[in-house]
């Protein structure tokens, strides 16, 4: 018999800009204090979590086992093992996707699974050669952040790049990754300003030397971006032809994620409230030089374990790890599933995605199934899905159901 399993509590922190008002605290720190409080919240004691599951991208320099540590610093118990998830931009996902897949096994029965970033304090790297010694010359220090978050290890290309390769195979010209990039931006500042991320935030204490400081509003978003503002950028990693630039990307970030996932069992023993069901995930990969397709057959298969159609999701988040790679993955999903581009677009994304809210790589897979979780209880909508393109050439996906 196939087991049930719920997302029982969804938070997130706001989400910092690049050596912004997040930069100084650990990855770890940061989530620990969203794990607390996503618990004290849904009011889950510690002590019931069989395991959590923390993903990162950037975990150098951050010291031995950077989930556990966010764990043990959460008030997760000594007994409750943890581990560090490293799937690129899919990370925050993966962890909910490993913690339901642990639970229809029957090796769990609560897991607790998070996402942390912080792309602010990813160190610079010395050449391994220094180790055996540098007799004369020069050295580059590598930024880890480029190499490790970044750069595809196969092909030595930027992401951007792959970007650029969409874009190209697409025919997505400049004009229309713009109109979309500021598209997000004003969804996003709507939002913003009608408190709709207010009950998916956790606040964030900071330690300053004036004092204890308070963050918990989205720092990145850009009420006031015009369009002349972002056609103004030039190309950032295609100078002859280019198209993807600053604007129509998105961020480098901060922040940290924490869903809460449980068995159905877990559920009635503890008298929780279930706040979704998860009916479908999948994985996919494809061309590195195209990651950002990735979504597109992860999508397909997540539809198809879960006996659904994309027609059926009233609601998605796609993360917008740029405008041409989601203006690639819309125009393949409408004609592979028979519908438009506009049709999908009118429920996708809806409060904005990545390029105005910011993408903190190791956390960007778990916001945007809080995000959706929150806006589909607020519209009262059934189905939703989320999906996430990944470095390497992958795809996450996953189908929620409002209960």
């Amino acid at each position: 018999m196939t087991r049930k399993v719920y997302i029982v509590a969804a938070k997130r922190a706001a989400i910092g800009n690049f050596c912004g008002s997040l930069s100084s605290m650990p990855a770890y720190d940061i989530a620990s204090q969203v794990m607390r409080k996503t618990m004290e919240k849904a009011a889950i004691k510690p002590e019931w979590l069989d395991e959590a599951i923390v993903g990162n991208v950037l975990t150098a320099g951050q010291g031995q086992s950077p989930g556990r540590n966010a764990a043990l610093r959460a008030g997760i118990p000594d007994e409750v093992p943890a581990y560090t998830l490293n799937m690129l931009c899919g990370s925050g996902m993966k962890t909910i996707m490993d913690a339901a897949s642990h639970i229809k096994a029957g090796d769990a029965e609560m897991v607790m699974a998070a996402g942390m970033e912080n792309m602010s304090s990813a160190p610079f790297l010395m050449p391994s050669k220094v180790r055996q010694g540098v007799k004369m010359g020069g050295m580059m220090m590598e930024d880890s952040m480029l190499l490790d978050g970044l750069t595809d290890s196969v092909h030595h290309i930027h992401m951007g790049v792959t970007a650029e390769n969409i874009a190209e195979k697409h025919s997505i010209s400049r004009q229309e990754q713009d109109a979309f990039a500021l598209a997000s931006q004003q969804k996003a500042a709507a939002a913003q300003e009608q408190g709709k991320f207010r009950d998916e935030i956790v606040p964030v204490v900071l330690e300053t030397r004036k004092g204890p400081v308070t963050f918990d509003s989205d720092e990145y978003i850009k009420p006031f971006t015009t369009l002349e503002d972002i056609e103004r950028l030039k190309p950032a990693f295609k100078k002859e032809g280019g198209t993807v630039t600053a604007a129509n990307a998105s961020g480098l970030n901060d922040s940290a994620c924490a869903v809460i996932v449980a068995s159905e069992e877990a559920v009635e023993k503890y008298g929780l409230k279930p706040i979704a069901e998860i009916v479908g995930y999948a994985q996919a990969g494809v061309d590195p030089k195209v990651m950002g397709l990735g979504p597109v057959p992860a999508i397909s298969k997540a539809l198809k374990k879960a006996g659904k159609r994309l027609q059926d999701m009233e609601l998605i988040e796609l993360n917008e790890a740029f405008a041409a790679q989601s203006l690639g993955v819309l125009r393949e999903l409408a004609a592979e599933h028979d519908t438009t581009i506009e049709e999908i677009m009118e429920h996708t994304n809806v409060n904005g995605g990545a390029i105005a809210l910011g993408h903190p790589l190791g956390a960007s897979g778990g916001r945007i199934v809080v995000s959706l979780i929150h806006e589909m209880k607020r519209r009262g909508n059934q189905f939703g899905l989320a999906s996430l393109c990944i470095g390497g050439g992958m795809g996450v996906a996953i189908v929620i159901k409002n209960v």
